[in-house]
């Protein structure tokens, strides 16, 4: 589907005399990365089918703070937090959706301490919610069906905030094959890139953490794996690709598996 689809920003909104129902907070990465802005097309287009009220901050939008707390500057973060937080209740925001596990935690655990008390939600619950009530449907899994499928744990979205069953359900109802790592859920091990380790340079050892991952990943023999975080898929990606076996293997977002198979 090649639609045009006009996203509005919340100033946009505002000033027609109307207010959006969700915030879609972007992130950086989606904003930014050209490979996790595909993740950021994705949900627009499930957004725009199933005509749910929505807006985005646009140039408005800056980072969360996550890396910034998480590489232990707690100044810096507390000053990008208070003036996001500034800017969401100025226009009276009340829930947020993210396709990023970490601007999910930080905004949703690490903001109301500072003023910025809002529902926030991850985007596998908010595609598992608009399947539930039938806003949104995939024809007999469409083009997934029958594939292995296996599924990444993103840290910040599983272990930090307890959301499992979410993607999960969303891949069943692909009619795909779900396989599990060896360890996955609760016991699942971190792709590499949280606590800022995605903006610096690897300390030393024998292997990267993304390389362990993709091999727990692999071992499961799977066509696709799928993840719900930017980052995770960067990882991931990358883990594939070390192992020569990107024409094999595809990692592709939640968002990606359920736009594709509902053909938007």
């Amino acid at each position: 589907m090649s639609e045009q689809i006009k996203v509005p920003t919340i100033q946009e909104v505002i000033a027609s005399g109307n207010n959006a129902d969700i915030l879609f907070w972007v992130g950086c990465a989606g904003s930014f990365d050209d490979r996790a802005k595909k993740i950021t097309k994705a949900i627009v287009k499930i957004l725009h089918k199933c005509g749910v009220s929505y807006a985005v901050l646009g140039i408005e939008e800056t980072c969360s703070g996550d890396p910034a707390k998480r590489a232990g500057n707690e100044f810096l973060f507390q000053m990008q937090a208070f003036q996001n937080i500034q800017l969401l209740n100025g226009y009276n925001v009340k829930k947020i959706v993210t396709a990023c596990p970490h601007c999910f935690n930080t905004l949703k655990n690490e903001y109301p301490e500072l003023g910025g008390d809002y529902e926030v939600i991850h985007h596998t619950q908010l595609i598992q919610d608009l399947i539930n009530s039938g806003k949104l449907s995939i024809k007999e899994g469409g083009k997934f069906r029958g594939k292995r499928i296996t599924f990444h744990d993103p840290c910040y979205l599983g272990r930090a905030n307890d959301i499992y069953e979410a993607p999960r359900e969303i891949l069943k109802r692909l009619d795909a094959e779900l396989v599990e790592m060896k360890r996955c859920k609760s016991k699942g091990l971190c792709c590499g890139a949280g606590g800022s380790q995605m903006f610096k340079e690897a300390e030393k050892g024998d292997k990267e953490v993304n390389i362990e991952r993709t091999e727990d990943a692999l071992e499961t023999k799977p066509q696709i794996i799928a993840t719900g975080c930017p980052f995770c898929n960067t990882m991931m990606t990358d883990g594939v690709k070390n192992f020569n076996k990107e024409n094999e293997v595809h990692t592709l977002d939640i968002a990606e598996l359920i736009a594709q198979a509902a053909d938007l």
